[in-house]
C-alpha cells in the first residue's frame, strides 16, 4: 500500500512543464510597453473626443471608466486564454492588430464624431468607445500571458507576478508624464497617435519573429497598418491649431465674409470683424461692452479679462477706451498664436496678455487695481470650475474699484440649476447682483448665454437696458433687475471651493445636441 502522507502535493514540487519562458528584460519590456500604451491611448482618447463633445467631468470620466473597463476585460480574457493556448503563439499578434486599431481610433472617431455631436451621455460614451475600448483592451490581455509564460517555478510565482505588476504600473506612471507633459505639449495628436501604432506594430513584428519565428501574420498585419495608417492622416481633420488645451478653428461667418468665427472643441466663442474690429456680433460681448459703459463713460477704464479667446472683448475696449490698460490672462498660448496669426490680434501698451491661469493671475493683482473684471473662461459649454466660487468672486470684488463691475459669461439650460447657483454665489459676495439674457431663457424655456453683472453699488437697470438696446442688433436682450434676478436664483446654494459640481449641473439635455 502507498503511504500518501509521504507524497508531496504536485503543486509543493516546485517546478512544472509549459512553453519556455521568456529572458526577463523581454518580459519586462512586453509589461512595460503594453501597459504604457494603454495609459497613453487613455490621455489621448480625451484630445480626440473633445471637438465633438468637449471637455468635462462626464467626458473625462466616460473615458476613465471605459479604459478601465477595457484593463479588466483584457486582463480576465488574457488570464483564461493563457491556460488555454501557448502565449508565444498570441503575444505578437496582439501588439500588431492592436496597432492597427490605434492608427484607425483616430479616423473612425472624427468620422463618427461630425454625426454623433452633442454632451449627452449617449455620445460621449460612444465616442469613449470608439476612441480606447478595443486597442486597449487587446494591450491589457498581454501581461497574463506573459506572466504565464514566466511561472515556471512555483516557488518564485509571488517574485514573478510581483515584479511584472509593478514593471506594468511604472509603464503607465511614465506613459503618463511623457503624454501629458511633453507628447501632447509638442505634437499633434494625429503624429502621436501614428507614432504609437507605429511603434506598437514594429514591437508585435519583432515579438512574433522571436517567439514563433513566423513573419506571416507580420506581413499582414504590416499591410493592414498601412491602410490603418493612410486613413489616419487622410481623415478629416476638426482643427486649425490643436492647442495644449483645445481643438481651435477659425472659420468665415456665411452671412459676413469679413467675420471670422473661433470655435473651441464644439463651441463658438468669438466673432471678430476683420473689417470693423469695434463692431461687436455676439449678444454677450454686446451685453458686457454696454455693462462698461456705465463706467466713466467715454473716459478711462482699467480692465481684467479672465479668458482671452478671440480677444474681442479687450482688443474693443483698448480702443474704444484709449486712456485706459487691458490684462488679459488666457491659460491656452496656442488661443493666443492663433488670435495673432488669423484675427490680426496686436498686443499694445495698453493691453497685455500673460499666459496663466486667470484664477492664479487675479489673486496676484493690488487691491481696488481695475474698473471691471471680466470673466468669460470656457471648456466647451463649462467654465472651469474653480472659476465659479465664492473664493474667486472674493477676490474680483477686492481687485474692482469702488462702483466697479464683476462680470461673468455663462452658458446654461432649463432647468438652469448652475446658472442659478451661480447667480446666488454672486449674490453672497456683491449686494447687488443683475442678469442680462434672452426672455426665454432667463423664463426657463431655453438655454444660451447669461451675462451676470456684480457690483457694491446699485446697477442702474434703466441705463444699462438703453446701452444693451443700442449695441444688440436683435433688440431682444433683456435686462433683469435685481429682483428678477433674486428669483431666478431660487433656492439654488452658492458654490464654494469645497463643493461645486458644475459639470453636473449645466450637464446639456439631449435636444440641444
Amino acid at each position: 500500500m502507498v503511504d500518501l502522507r509521504k507524497q508531496r502535493a504536485p503543486e509543493q514540487t516546485g517546478r512544472r512543464d509549459g512553453p519556455a519562458s521568456l529572458p526577463i528584460w523581454a518580459a519586462a519590456v512586453l509589461v512595460f510597453a503594453s501597459a504604457g500604451a494603454v495609459l497613453v491611448l487613455e490621455i489621448m482618447a480625451v484630445r480626440l473626443v473633445a471637438p465633438y463633445i468637449g471637455i468635462s467631468l462626464q467626458v473625462n470620466s466616460a473615458i476613465i471608466g471605459t479604459a478601465l473597463t477595457a484593463i479588466a476585460i483584457g486582463a480576465w480574457a488574457g488570464g483564461r486564454i493563457a491556460d488555454r493556448v501557448n502565449p508565444r503563439r498570441l503575444i505578437g499578434a496582439l501588439l500588431l492588430v492592436s496597432g492597427v486599431f490605434t492608427l484607425l481610433e483616430l479616423p473612425l472617431v472624427r468620422w463618427i464624431g461630425q454625426v454623433v455631436n452633442g454632451t449627452s451621455a449617449v455620445p460621449v460614451l460612444i465616442l469613449a468607445a470608439l476612441s480606447v475600448v478595443v486597442p486597449a483592451t487587446l494591450l491589457s490581455t498581454i501581461s497574463p500571458l506573459v506572466v504565464k509564460l514566466q511561472l515556471h517555478d512555483l516557488r518564485r510565482t509571488g517574485r514573478e507576478v510581483g515584479r511584472l505588476s509593478a514593471l506594468g504600473t511604472v509603464g503607465g506612471i511614465i506613459a503618463t508624464f511623457v503624454t501629458g507633459f511633453v507628447l501632447v505639449a509638442s505634437l499633434p495628436s494625429t503624429t502621436v497617435m501614428v507614432g504609437l501604432g507605429i511603434v506598437l506594430i514594429l514591437l508585435g513584428v519583432i515579438a512574433d519573429f522571436v517567439l514563433r519565428r513566423k513573419t506571416g501574420v507580420a506581413a499582414a498585419a504590416t499591410a493592414l497598418a498601412v491602410g490603418a495608417a493612410f486613413l489616419t492622416v487622410a481623415g478629416p481633420g476638426p482643427c486649425d491649431k490643436e492647442t495644449t488645451y483645445n481643438c481651435a478653428r477659425i472659420t468665415a461667418f456665411p452671412e459676413d465674409p469679413s467675420v471670422r468665427v473661433l470655435k473651441v472643441s464644439n463651441s463658438e466663442i468669438g466673432y471678430t470683424d476683420m473689417d470693423e474690429p469695434t463692431r461687436l456680433h455676439m449678444g454677450y460681448v454686446q451685453a458686457i461692452a454696454a455693462a462698461t459703459e456705465l463706467l466713466n463713460p467715454g473716459g478711462r477704464l482699467d480692465g481684467l479679462h479672465i479668458g482671452g479667446g478671440a480677444m474681442t472683448l479687450a482688443a474693443y475696449l483698448e480702443k474704444t477706451r484709449p486712456a485706459g490698460t487691458q490684462t488679459v490672462y488666457e491659460i491656452d498660448p496656442g488661443l493666443v498664436e492663433l488670435a495673432r496669426e488669423k484675427l490680426a490680434f496686436r498686443e499694445s501698451d495698453r493691453l497685455r496678455v500673460h499666459v496663466k491661469d486667470g484664477r492664479l493671475g487675479l489673486q496676484e493683482q493690488r487691491s481696488a487695481g481695475y474698473d471691471v473684471v471680466i470673466e468669460d473662461a470656457f471648456g466647451a459649454f463649462a467654465p472651469p470650475w474653480h472659476l465659479t466660487t465664492t473664493e474667486i468672486v472674493r477676490e474680483a470684488r477686492r481687485t474692482l474699484r469702488p462702483g466697479g463691475i464683476y462680470a461673468v459669461n455663462l452658458i446654461d439650460f432649463p432647468p438652469a440649476r448652475f446658472a442659478r447657483a451661480e447667480v446666488a454665489t454672486l449674490r453672497a459676495v456683491f449686494p447687488h447682483v443683475v442678469l442680462v439674457s434672452y426672455d426665454a431663457i432667463v423664463n426657463g424655456s431655453e438655454g444660451g448665454n447669461m451675462v451676470l453683472l456684480a457690483s457694491d453699488r446699485p446697477i442702474p437697470v434703466d441705463r444699462l437696458q438703453q446701452n444693451v438696446s443700442r449695441l444688440d442688433q436683435t433688440k431682444l436682450l433683456k435686462v433683469a433687475d435685481e429682483e428678477r434676478t433674486k428669483r431666478f436664483a431660487d433656492d439654488e446654494r452658492p458654490l464654494t471651493d469645497d463643493h461645486a459640481p458644475v459639470d453636473q449641473l449645466i450637464t446639456v439635455p439631449f435636444r440641444y445636441w
